[in-house]
């Protein structure tokens, strides 16, 4: 039986050294700020901004909300942005994407227009440039970010281990590859075009599944001694819910397959997605210490 990475334990250490760190920054006159933008309302962005207030509140972050109807301009967006651009009491931002679709063909505009040092969870340029080069420019992204919190927590070595990382997306697989170079770990990615990938993922130490694809990730793609890090939220219409009936979410990993073969493996729900409004929180913190 594999060894379970519970997101609940990472959160709780994390919460409880934020907790540590507003205090202190309160002391000295400084309230850590998060302003979140929402354009709409969608269910998804709805469900994440109640989590992040929620957890918020617990640390001792507050929040500055801003909505916008769906049917926003892009003059009216970016009025937002240069507002708490200007406003030196928010130390970070969120802003809920994909943005609706009318907006798409201005979102590299859009993001970018967020000065890189409040960007929370990188949507601009500058902060991906920072993930890529390994450098101190604005913000890694919340959830390959919490990939690693989890590696850490539990005492996972990246370093001369083999990991690979399946998924290629700009919000989780490239970033998480780069983190993980960055700790010293040899890194393979595997995509759509990807041959033999279920034997490229079995040679891994750490494998990371971001395909986002239910049922993906089988016992043919894993080996006992593996780390697995299944950071995907796919809806499993057959699964079994907490209320008997079917209907849930899961990850990538065909969980019964997958959890008896290797050492250590993140539950879907209760891993990595549990973790990343605590992430968040983090780099609002780390913003506002740099103030």
């Amino acid at each position: 039986m594999a060894k379970l990475l519970l997101g609940k334990e990472v959160t709780d250490a994390l919460n409880a050294k934020l907790q540590e760190r507003t205090a202190a920054l309160r002391e000295k006159g400084i309230v850590p700020t998060l302003g979140i933008i929402r354009v709409g309302a969608d269910p998804s962005d709805l469900s994440y901004e109640k989590g992040a207030t929620k957890r918020a509140e617990l640390v001792g972050v507050d929040v500055k909300k801003y909505e916008l109807p769906a049917d926003a301009s892009k003059e009216d967006l970016l009025a937002v942005i240069d507002q708490v651009n200007a406003d030196d009491s928010i130390h970070g931002v969120l802003m809920f994407r994909p943005l609706p679709k009318h907006l798409k063909p201005y979102q590299d505009e859009i993001c970018n227009r967020l000065l890189p040092q409040k960007d929370m969870d990188c949507m601009t340029d500058l902060s991906n440039a920072g993930v890529f080069e390994g450098r101190d420019l604005g913000y890694a992204p919340c959830t390959p970010a919490a990939c690693m919190e989890i590696l850490d927590y539990y005492g996972i070595d990246c370093k001369g281990k083999n990991a690979v990382v399946i998924g290629r997306s700009l919000v989780v697989g490239k970033p998480a590859a780069m983190m993980l170079m960055g700790k010293n770990a040899t890194v393979t990615v595997c995509h759509t075009k990807t041959v033999n990938t279920a034997e490229i993922a079995r040679n891994a130490d750490i494998l990371i599944s971001a395909a986002g694809v239910l049922g993906s990730l089988t016992k043919d793609f894993v080996r006992p001694g593996q780390v697995v890090i299944d950071v995907s939220i796919n809806w499993d219409p057959e699964k079994v819910n907490s209320k008997g009936g079917k209907g849930a979410i899961a990850g990538d990993a065909v969980f019964e397959e997958v959890e008896p073969i290797v050492e250590a493996i993140t539950p879907v729900p209760g891993g990595v997605g549990s973790v990343t409004t605590s992430v968040l929180m983090k780099h609002v913190v780390e913003a506002a210490e740099k103030v």
